[in-house]
C-alpha cells in the first residue's frame, strides 16, 4: 500500500520528470488551514524541517493560514524539529472540559504557541533571513468587525451568501492580511484577487498574528486592533484562505504543497460551494503531497482528524486517536524521502487537476 498520492502542475510534472524532485527545486511551501487534519503531514514535516530544508542558502517563501500558519512559523524557529513536536504535542494532548467555552478554546490555543514559541520563537520567525514567513488572518470590514455577536453572526452569514454568487464579494466583508517578514517585498503584497493589506511581521504582532490566523468565528476569540495593521478584528485566516486559490509563484521554480487532501477548497464558505473551483493555471508549479486514499482507510474510523472529533470523543479517545494519526504519519516522510533519493513513486504522479467533490 503506497501512503503518497502525489499530484503536480504541468511546470512541475515536466521538470520532476526529467530533474528528479530535489529541495533546490523549490521557492515556496504552503500550508493550509484544517486544523487536527493536519496530523497526517506531521512526519512529513519533520522529514521537510530536519532533513529537505534543513542546509537551505536560499530564501524559501513560506504561505500558511490557521494551522498551516502555524506550521511554518515551526519552521522558522531556529530548532524547527523541536518546535513542530511541540506543536504536536501540545495541539493534539489539549483537554477541554465538557462544554468548553470560547474563552477556555482561546486560552488553550494562546498557551500552545506559548508552548511551541518558547523564549526566542518570535524574535528567530521574525528575523530569519532564509524562511520567510507569511501568516494570513481575515480582517473585518464595517459591521462585520462589530462588538455585537448578533451582528457579528449576520454579516458572516451574509457574506457567506454574497460568496456563493462571487469569491470576488469577499472584499466587501473582509481584508486578506498577510503578515510577514519581508513587508512589501513580499511576493503576495499586490495581490488584488480580493482586498488585500500587506503588514510587517515584528515581536510585538506575531504572537498576535498566529492567534488570528487560527481564530475560528465563534469557536475562539477574534484578535483586534494587532500592531502594525489596520484597526479591527481579526479572525481565521482560512475565512479567505483556506486552501489557497492564487499565483503561488509567478516564475517555473517550484511550489510544495503538503495537504490533507487532494481536493482544494479555495476559501472557508467554499466548502459549501461544489461548484467553485480552482484556477487550474495558479498550480502549474505546485507539487502537491497528501496521504494516500489507502492510507487514509487505516486510520481509526477510516479518516482523518478532524475539529468534530473534539464534540464526537472523550479527551482520552481522541487523544489516542490523534496520536495514531501522528504516529502513521512517518509513513508519508519515508515514502517522501525515497521518491526524493532514489526516485521511488515519480512514475506515480499525477497530473494536478480540479477534482470532484
Amino acid at each position: 500500500m503506497s501512503a503518497l498520492s502525489i499530484y503536480a502542475g504541468p511546470t512541475a510534472l515536466k521538470r520532476i520528470q526529467s530533474e528528479g524532485l530535489h529541495a533546490d527545486q523549490f521557492k515556496v511551501l504552503v500550508g493550509a488551514g484544517g486544523g487536527p487534519k493536519w496530523f497526517v503531514l506531521f512526519g512529513l514535516d519533520r522529514y521537510l524541517y530536519g532533513e529537505f530544508f534543513a542546509t537551505r542558502s536560499e530564501a524559501l517563501y513560506t504561505l500558511g493560514s490557521s494551522a498551516g500558519a502555524w506550521r511554518m512559523c515551526c519552521l522558522a524557529i531556529s530548532d524547527p524539529i523541536g518546535a513542530i513536536e511541540r506543536l504536536a504535542s501540545l495541539y493534539s494532548g489539549e483537554r477541554y472540559s465538557d462544554v468548553p467555552t470560547v474563552a477556555e478554546i482561546t486560552e488553550s490555543a494562546g498557551a500552545i504557541l506559548k508552548g511551541v514559541l518558547g523564549t526566542d520563537g518570535i524574535q528567530q520567525i521574525v528575523e530569519n533571513p532564509i524562511f520567510r514567513t507569511h501568516i494570513l488572518a481575515a480582517r473585518c470590514k464595517g459591521l462585520a468587525s462589530s462588538n455585537n455577536k448578533l451582528t457579528q453572526k449576520f454579516m458572516l452569514a451574509s457574506s457567506a451568501i454574497a460568496n456563493g454568487v462571487s469569491r470576488k464579494s469577499l472584499s466587501l466583508f473582509f481584508q486578506r492580511t498577510v503578515f510577514n517578514n519581508m513587508g512589501e517585498l513580499s511576493p503576495w503584497s499586490g495581490l488584488d484577487d480580493i482586498d488585500t493589506q500587506c503588514v510587517s511581521l515584528t515581536e510585538e504582532n506575531l504572537f498576535d498574528a498566529m492567534m488570528a490566523s487560527g481564530a475560528i468565528p465563534f469557536v475562539l476569540e477574534g484578535i483586534r486592533d494587532i500592531a502594525g495593521a489596520q484597526r479591527g478584528l481579526y479572525w481565521d485566516g482560512g475565512i479567505v484562505d483556506y486552501h489557497f486559490d492564487l499565483m503561488f509563484n509567478a516564475g517555473n521554480e517550484l511550489v510544495l504543497y503538503p495537504h490533507f487532501s487532494d481536493v482544494i477548497i479555495p476559501g472557508w464558505f467554499d466548502k459549501h460551494v461544489p461548484w467553485r473551483n480552482i484556477h487550474e493555471e495558479n498550480f502549474h508549479n505546485v507539487v502537491l503531497v497528501t496521504p494516500s486514499p489507502e492510507w487514509v482507510s487505516s486510520l481509526p474510523g477510516q479518516k482523518i482528524p478532524d475539529r468534530q472529533d473534539f464534540a464526537l470523543f472523550d479527551n482520552d479517545q481522541r487523544i489516542a486517536r490523534f496520536q495514531e494519526a501522528l504516529d502513521k504519519s512517518n509513513y508519508l516522510a519515508e515514502e517522501f524521502a525515497a521518491l526524493v533519493e532514489r526516485g521511488v513513486g515519480i512514475d506515480r504522479i499525477q497530473p494536478l487537476v480540479n477534482r470532484p467533490r
